[in-house]
């Protein structure tokens, strides 16, 4: 059942909180935001969409070459288009990655090099070329050249060999691009034999590379990095050979991502010692190793790893109860004496803990700090999560010792928490409001027909994560169910999130009744397969009391997890975005004399400053957007701007998932951008596929999945073939076109584990404006209808939208929307 936690500074009836302890005074160095990094997290331009890049101040990618036969999407320069314009840092090109077999296959280095030769060239040639590196050899220790033998003998063989192809594609690499950078070796795991003679023969033959790479991929590594990286920097010193930059680009497994808790873990290990890190590429290309669903909603990765990119200033010294030990309590922090802000980012561990801040300096902070904490759960690979909750807004008296204790208790082991720390000031941070909740293992429920399996551990650590190692699958007859017993404090209204993996290939259902009543149908979208989690959200009303939720077998088979009941304490979901922390550009100042409100204090914005806010929608619709500020400001959203008066309610379209939303100001102080609402639909323009004019081969298909029965399939792979609905816009302005679509397009290059999808184009043209690319990301089957939201610009009355595509096959299309960014 989940915990909750009480107010910071108040007494708790724990008896023994783990301790984590936090000094300002012993500073790291900068922020880095270096082990946010993906392997394959990009699957083209526009998939993770420009909304879900652009927070995260990504710092490096790994990809493969334009062309690279290992997988049917991903390459480097395709996807630098988006990586760059986002704040992107380097792109890591995974030369091998031109195969197409995996293990690579071997045909020697003399068929290797003049692909070496066109990968280089093309890199090169291109505009932002400073900002790749080119990796040569991946997992040499197992491939082509089996470094990690025992027998000594071999061994040696074996390693002369590779520093010779090594050094042979290294001058080769240079001869084409002189200031090429080169990252090596890239071994699968960190071995101190192979890397003791690696460097010495590289400083020798002068063929060192610019940056140390080797991967970091067991849960062993969470006990034993900190060892490797010390071991690394002694045999460089050793060595006589200054610190090279270090990216382990290579990290964690299937059970860690996804899951804030456990990328807490790796993360501040590795911003700790100011490496680079980038997340293994264990399933899908596209969604940032698991942490973003569809192309641009959030889970509870993606919010931990906003929180990473929204430290500032220098990284100070935690330490946790356990340090190096593998699934424990472990956190990072970062102090900002400008912004006069401490932030703590922790997790791992489910219990109790007081998170004790030491050396918080009275000039800085003043006498009180507001301690604010918030939650990022575990929401599965494909489950969508909103904005964090704020668990606690509390003002706290600094001690006498200069220590102020925040106490985090019921903690979720899933989860990963926040705790900034602004100045006090006057006044009191409003309450948090934090409805009950409480969860139910399915494992733990009355199963009839179905069986309980075990999913990722420490010891199978790849296997996907389940919310407490276990899952109740194989719920395949006629009579399989699963019965929850539950217990409400009230009578009302309660979210019930249900996580689910559905692995038929197309829309599942079950059965949802309470207390034996009638059945209710649960739709579940398809997942990537029965263990990759996703989230299901529906409504149910209950009495006060102990009741029976039974899931049963409806038309096809449903993985359950967990399932979650939270109290619904407002009509409609609801979010206010801390000024103080939106991401900033200018020199805006920084306001702590009122804690009133969200208790972060106000950001003071002028001409030439702006202030960034990632707001979460659950669907696409409109919502009540109100600026916290003491005067007009400006928002920008969708390339639209709109002047927001102090409180006043706007009525502004948002997408499904994450939109950034802009504020400018010649002079205003601001505390928050509110965000409510649950997706209005009214007022929107809503045309089904069987109203567009069809040609060229493009023509209506029936189907039980499609909104009205149809969608619009066999469009595109020809210049003819088109899909054009003719819309009436009410006003002229700028709209957003909200596409429903599906496919399934795959290409399975062989590969042992990773999932192949591919995503579609289509062009779309709007009146007589130029054609208008958009990606499409793979939807899972052919009957999963998703959505992606376009803005255009319509004048009032009647216009064309067409859609195709000349060279390939476009989605199909079920309906469009469109919705007036103003409404």
């Amino acid at each position: 059942m989940a915990g909750t936690l009480p107010a910071a500074g108040t007494a708790t009836a724990a008896a023994d909180p783990q301790r984590v302890t936090v000094d300002l005074a012993a500073s790291e160095g900068p922020v880095m935001h270096g082990a946010n990094g993906t392997l394959y997290g990009l699957s083209d331009d526009g998939v993770p969409s420009d909304a879900v890049l652009a927070p995260l101040k990504i710092t490096s990618v790994s990809q493969k070459p334009e062309g690279g036969a290992q997988h049917p999407n991903g390459d480097a320069l395709t996807v630098s288009k988006s990586f760059f314009r986002n704040g992107g840092g380097e792109i890591l090109v995974m030369m091998q990655d031109i195969y197409s077999k995996w293990p690579y296959e071997d045909l020697g280095i003399d068929d290797y090099l003049p692909k070496v030769d066109k990968i280089v060239k093309d890199v090169s040639s291109d505009p932002n070329s400073d900002r790749f590196v080119y990796i040569p050899f991946n997992e040499p220790d197992q491939i082509w050249y089996n470094l990690g033998t025992s027998n000594q003998a071999q061994y040696e063989i074996n390693r002369d060999r590779f520093f010779k192809d090594w050094k042979t594609v290294y001058q080769r690499i240079r001869a084409i691009d002189p200031d090429a950078r080169i990252a090596g070796p890239n071994e699968s795991g960190y071995h101190t034999r192979l890397l003791t003679d690696f460097l010495a023969f590289a400083k020798r033959e002068n063929v060192l590379p610019q940056i140390m790479t080797w991967h970091e991929l067991d849960s062993s590594s969470l006990r034993n990095f900190q060892g490797n990286y010390d071991s690394y920097r002694a045999i460089e010193k050793n060595l006589g050979i200054a610190p090279l930059k270090i990216n382990i680009d290579e990290y964690a497994n299937r059970r860690d991502l996804s899951v804030p808790g456990q990328l807490a873990q790796w993360v501040s290990m590795f911003e700790r010692n100011k490496v680079y890190a980038n997340q293994a590429y264990w399933d899908a290309a596209g969604n940032l190793d698991g942490n973003v669903v569809r192309s641009n909603i959030p889970n509870g990765g993606w919010w931990f790893f906003r929180w990473y990119a929204g430290l500032t200033g220098n990284t100070v010294k935690v330490t946790p109860p356990q340090a190096n030990t593998i699934d424990t309590l472990q956190g990072l922090a970062s102090y900002d004496k400008k912004r006069r802000q401490a932030q703590v980012l922790l997790g791992g561990s489910a219990g109790d803990s007081d998170v004790v801040v030491q050396n918080v300096s009275r000039s800085v902070f003043g006498r009180t700090v507001t301690a604010t904490v918030a939650e990022s759960a575990w929401s599965g690979y494909e489950g969508q999560h909103a904005a964090p909750r704020v668990l606690t807004r509390t003002k706290v008296k600094v001690a006498a010792d200069g220590s102020v204790t925040v106490p985090l208790r019921g903690m979720h082991k899933m989860s990963a928490y926040r705790i900034a720390l602004t100045p006090g000031g006057s006044g009191t941070p409003s309450t948090a409001s934090v409805p009950w909740s409480a969860s139910y293992e399915a494992e733990d429920a009355a199963i009839t027909g179905g069986q309980v399996y075990t999913q990722g551990t420490v010891s199978n650590a790849n296997g996907y994560a389940a919310s407490g190692t276990k899952d109740v699958g194989s719920l395949n007859t006629s009579s399989s169910k699963v019965e929850f017993t539950v217990d409400v404090p009230s009578a009302g209204t309660y979210d019930l999130a249900i996580l689910y993996g559905n692995q038929s290939g197309t829309p599942a259902t079950q059965k949802l009744s309470i207390d034996g009543g009638d059945p209710v149908t649960v739709s579940y979208p398809s997942t990537e397969n029965w263990t990759y989690r996703a989230k299901k959200d529906v409504g149910v009303e209950l009495p006060a009391g102990r009741h029976v939720l039974t899931l049963a077998k409806g038309d096809a088979e449903v993985t359950l997890d967990r399932i979650d009941l939270t109290a619904r304490t407002a009509s409609a979901p609801s979010a206010s975005y801390e000024a103080t922390l939106a991401d900033i550009s200018g020199k805006p100042s920084y306001d702590y004399s009122s804690s009133a409100g969200v208790g972060t204090g106000s950001l003071v914005l002028h001409s030439g400053d702006k202030a960034v806010f990632d707001a979460y929608a659950p669907r696409d619709g409109y919502y009540t957007v109100v600026s916290r500020a003491s005067e007009t400001v400006k928002l920008e959203l969708h390339g639209e701007k709109v002047t927001a008066s102090p409180g006043r309610a706007l009525r502004l379209y948002l997408v499904a998932g994450n939109n950034r939303i802009a504020m400018t100001a010649k002079g205003a102080s601001v505390r928050s951008l509110d965000v409510s609402g649950a997706g209005s639909t009214s007022g929107t323009l809503s045309y089904e596929g069987a109203s567009a004019t069809l040609a060229g081969g493009a023509k209506l298909v029936d189907s039980a999945h499609a909104s009205a029965g149809s969608y619009i399939g066999w469009l595109g792979n020809s210049a003819s073939s088109t899909a054009e609905f003719t819309v009436d816009a009410p006003k002229s302005g700028r709209y957003m076109l909200v596409v429903h679509y599906a496919h399934n397009d795959r290409r399975d290059n062989g590969h042992s584990y990773n999932t192949d999808i591919m995503s579609r184009t289509a062009d779309i043209t709007v009146g007589t404006s130029a054609p208008q690319k958009v990606t499409f990301k793979n939807t899972w089957s052919w009957d999963d209808y998703w959505t992606v939201g376009v803005p255009v610009d319509l004048k009032k009355g009647s216009t064309k939208v067409t859609f195709g595509n000349a060279s390939a096959w476009a989605p199909n299309i079920d309906r469009i929307e469109l919705g007036r960014v103003i409404g």
